[in-house]
């Protein structure tokens, strides 16, 4: 059962009510949803846990309804946020739900008796008038029992914060959801975040006023890293699903860098490997920690599920040659992907320049003379071979693909230089 699976992979935060739940699902195939708002043009890897939840669900059998918000995306989720949220134009909004639809559309079946559904709270909510608005919905809730939800509480508590009517509506919008999908496609179920079940509960409540009706909710967890950092976090920002926003290769070395604490919990949570398997990694784990098979096979599993085998093989290619030392192996499209996550580059034209100055230019030396001294002590690479002539002359006839070079200082600081790009003068 859906539920079960759920449980043994640590899946489940809240439901509204188990045992009910659990004959629901076992009747026969039921029809639930999972709402994403475009606070942005992608979505990042902590959408992935709702997301891959309704893939197991319809997995085993159910149907999933895919839900963008571009009603309620133009208002704000006020959950656990410190502040109200920026209006964007609904052109701009409009916009990332396209993107954000095409994103997530290779996720789910929309094929066959338990094919996906995609829609958009927008077609209903477009056309309602507030009149409409505050009786068929407002009427059947007590602002008492609003103010009581944890997002709307902690703002209210928080001194100098407070809540917009605005804001303080979006409960009302999530729970109209819930009613028109239970209306349109007997949906019976919504999955979400736990950062949603005050708003999810509102939308069972109304379901049962308006519809006479047993529905149901389920929570995901909220991913944090055990040293309590939030997750999906770097130094650059945001893990985006975009591959223009955090490329296949960051997007892997993400992953590859999990920490032993959290890669096992990762692996139940973003993968469908069977737990006997994710069993196995966790004795290799446990047992040589230092070959990292279970981060490995983490990275392997969550880039090949969200950008595809040839964004995979691209991401280890660039691995291996980063850090295996085989430069010539990686393609032109591999470079664009370092120098989109950025990786320092310097644009220069077409012609020669001077490897001293070409490392204190990209910031590797403090100086030209600092750059002598490093290259004597054997301390650079040019696209992997260590450099003993200091005074080389990088004219770009050996250079990658004709345009690029890789130097390196040390182990770790990389710099890539680009012929083919305008300069702008200085």
């Amino acid at each position: 059962m859906a539920l079960d699976t759920l449980d043994r992979r640590g899946l489940v935060t809240q439901v509204s009510d188990r045992k009910g739940l659990e004959e629901h699902l076992a009747g026969s195939p039921r029809t639930l949803y999972c709402g994403f708002d475009p606070t942005a043009d992608s979505l990042h890897i902590g959408s992935l846990v709702p997301l891959l939840a309704l893939r197991r669900f319809q997995v085993e059998g159910h149907r999933p309804i895919l839900l963008l918000g571009g009603a309620t995306g133009l208002i704000g989720d006020p959950s656990f946020r410190d502040d109200e949220r920026g209006l964007n134009d609904e052109t701009v909004v409009g916009g990332w739900v396209e993107k954000i639809r095409r994103q997530v559309e290779p996720f789910l079946d929309f094929e066959g008796d338990s094919g996906a559904i995609m829609a958009n709270n927008l077609d209903w909510t477009r056309g309602m008038d507030v009149i409409s608005f505050l009786r068929d919905v407002g009427k059947h809730f007590s602002v008492n029992a609003m103010i009581q939800r944890d997002s709307v509480r902690n703002r209210l508590d928080r001194a100098g914060a407070g809540i917009s009517y605005t804001e303080f509506s979006y409960m009302l919008l999530q729970a109209n959801d819930y009613l028109e999908l239970a209306r349109r496609h007997g949906c019976s179920l919504q999955v979400g975040g736990s950062d949603q079940w005050g708003n999810i509960v509102s939308g069972i409540d109304l379901v049962r006023r308006r519809l006479r009706r047993d529905v149901f909710a389920l929570t995901v967890p909220l991913i944090t890293r055990s040293d309590g950092a939030k997750f999906g976090k770097t130094a650059e920002g945001a893990v985006w699903l975009d591959p223009v926003r955090t490329s296949p290769y960051r997007f892997y070395q993400y992953w590859l860098n999990s920490g032993d604490a959290d890669v096992i919990k990762y692996l139940k949570f973003f993968t469908f490997l069977d737990l006997e398997e994710i069993d196995t990694l966790t004795g290799e784990l446990r047992e040589a920690p230092g070959k990292r098979a279970a981060q490995t096979r983490l990275a392997e599993e969550v880039t090949e599920l969200v950008h595809g085998r040839q964004a995979l093989r691209s991401a280890r290619r660039i691995t291996g040659c980063l850090f295996g030392g085989a430069l010539e192996m990686l393609e032109q499209g591999d470079l664009e992907q370092l120098r989109l996550d950025g990786m320092d580059c310097t644009e220069v034209p077409a012609g020669r320049v001077g490897l001293l100055a070409a490392l204190a230019d990209a910031g590797l030396a403090g100086s030209r003379g600092a750059a002598r001294r490093l290259v004597e002590a054997g301390g650079i690479s040019v696209n992997g071979a260590v450099q003993e002539d200091a005074g080389r002359i990088l004219d770009f006839s050996d250079a990658l693909h004709g345009r690029y070079y890789l130097l390196r200082r040390g182990k770790k600081s990389w710099h890539l230089l680009d012929r083919n790009r305008a300069v702008s003068p200085t």
